[in-house]
């Protein structure tokens, strides 16, 4: 019994050095953990964006969408994509012909919804003719769940603080 006695009594008198341990550490493990979950809904909502758009693309592909237009292929991502809040205000299509000569792929950036401004991006979104090739980008704009924390200061950021995730 005393040497139980005495461990306990070593245990009470080293509680100092736990409580500066406990301080050293507890930042870092709350920033995993940020981090973590700031990188999993990252990832959560790519492939959801990517589901969404391979979806619709194949419905698309063996025609069950009746003349598709801008606002009718948009508003079908967006019902398969459930997590995307606000989806027809912060996702932008664009939809371009794709030469069988050259085989050349737009070189200009993706077109994002800018949310600071009143004024929506120009749609480039021509729907092409029978056996084309079509290439279909998608633009979404999110706000980083903790931006001050962990992943959401190093992600590159759009005038209105959010990133982009272009499927």
């Amino acid at each position: 019994m005393t040497r139980l006695a005495a461990s306990f009594g070593r245990l009470r008198r080293d509680e100092g050095v736990t409580s500066i341990e406990f301080v050293l550490l507890f930042p870092l493990f709350i920033v995993l953990l940020v981090t973590g979950i700031e990188m999993g809904v990252l990832t959560l909502r790519q492939v959801m964006l990517e589901r969404a758009m391979d979806l619709v693309v194949r419905g698309l592909r063996v025609g069950s969408m009746e003349d598709p237009t801008f606002e009718t292929v948009r508003q079908a991502i967006c019902d398969q994509t459930v997590i995307i809040k606000d989806c027809t205000d912060v996702l932008h299509l664009e939809l371009t012909s794709i030469s069988k000569d050259t085989w050349a792929v737009p070189t200009t950036g993706m077109t994002c919804v800018d949310r600071s401004s009143e004024i929506d991006p120009v749609v480039n979104f021509t729907p092409g003719l029978r056996n084309e090739y079509m290439l279909m980008r998608a633009c979404v704009v999110f706000d980083p769940f903790f931006p001050n924390m962990g992943l959401g200061p190093r992600l590159p950021l759009d005038a209105s603080g959010g990133y982009r995730l272009i499927a």
